[in-house]
């Protein structure tokens, strides 16, 4: 389990760019989980989500200069969406801006679920999403989450590239630029359910994102712009998400860690239907960028992040593998994975 987990995040953390910041993020993620991180968010999940309860996905992050919502994040959130319906038989329901609704229900049907744009008709019917909108206004906000409260608490909340608010309660890009306008106040629904006591798994790369307060010390000290007083825009917050999780999964795009996380499910249940196949991912985010969905760059071509839909697909399909073959190979490896063992390296992590 460690082994797998370790080599699954290593393959969220690949830095193709050489951006660097993955690996920055990484380590203070890994001590937080104390081990491999997409397995401890995949062990969280098993702990946490029965059949028929509620899962709430957060995500959605506009952008400048276009004002149009990215394809990292919601790509990953419709997996997920997926993953809770066939590893617990869950009602996932996902939470964005009004910004992503169309492509959430353009992207629904490509993992095989029933797109509906509230948690009743959801809830009612098998192999389905609710698609709820949340208010930008921060006024409204604790009313509206309250609203969806009242119509049960879920069983988990996870965050996957979900702007989320600095100190003084103002929103960033990865520029430092405020963008506080065009956000859903959706950290406030999350500060919300984790007050009642809901398990929380943040998925971010940045550190821009909810949940990402949970490392914060280390981003404020590393990230450019994470500092007070280092964002352009002169609220002099910076722009550190100060919202925290119980799980935090950090990656070179956020997608790349719910893929993991994926997997990682895959390879606890024994279900590799649980991990997407590449085509499938190839196929979502294309669907995303054709309901016009941009990449990092701007660009509405198919992509995330500035990687194009052959990596993402190639990615993806090589952590639904990496979950896969500690299973074929038990047979005639196990012995020797079990004297590996007993020498002791591994007690050292």
């Amino acid at each position: 389990m460690r082994n797998v987990g370790q080599s699954l995040d290593d393959l969220m953390n690949l830095d193709p760019r050489g951006y660097g910041v993955c690996k920055i993020l990484y380590p203070a993620a890994r001590e937080y989980a104390g081990g491999p991180v997409c397995m401890r968010a995949a062990r969280l999940l098993d702990e946490s989500v029965k059949t028929g309860t509620l899962v709430y996905i957060l995500t959605g992050f506009v952008l400048l200069p276009h004002k149009k919502p990215e394809t990292d994040g919601i790509c990953g959130a419709l997996q997920m969406a997926r993953a809770v319906v066939e590893a617990y038989g869950a009602v996932p329901v996902l939470v964005v801006p009004e910004d992503s609704v169309r492509a959430a229900f353009a992207m629904a049907p490509v993992v095989g679920l029933h797109a509906y744009a509230s948690i009743e008709e959801a809830r009612e019917l098998p192999f389905s999403v609710a698609v709820v909108t949340f208010t930008k206004d921060r006024a409204q906000a604790p009313a509206q989450a309250e609203r969806m409260l009242s119509l049960g608490l879920p069983s988990m909340a996870i965050s996957t590239e979900a702007p989320g608010a600095n100190a003084v309660g103002e929103y960033h890009n990865a520029a430092g630029q405020g963008i506080t306008a065009l956000e859903a106040k959706s950290d406030v629904l999350w500060d919300l359910l984790r007050a009642r006591g809901v398990p929380t798994l943040a998925v971010g790369d940045l550190g821009n994102e909810i949940g990402m307060g949970s490392l914060g010390a280390h981003i404020r000290q590393y990230v450019p712009r994470a500092a007070e007083n280092t964002c352009v825009c002169g609220c002099g917050g910076g722009l550190l998400a100060v919202s925290e999780a119980d799980a935090v999964v950090t990656a070179t795009v956020s997608d790349w860690g719910i893929y993991a996380v994926c997997a990682a499910l895959a390879y606890l249940h024994g279900d590799m239907g649980i991990s997407p196949e590449g085509s499938m991912v190839r196929e979502c985010i294309t669907a995303a960028s054709r309901a016009g969905m941009v990449d990092m760059t701007g660009r509405l071509t198919p992509g995330v992040d500035g990687f194009d839909v052959e990596f993402n697909t190639l990615l993806a399909t090589m952590m639904r593998r990496t979950a896969e073959y500690p299973e074929k190979l038990a047979a005639g490896c196990g012995r020797w994975f079990d004297e590996t063992d007993a020498l002791g390296f591994f007690e050292k992590d």
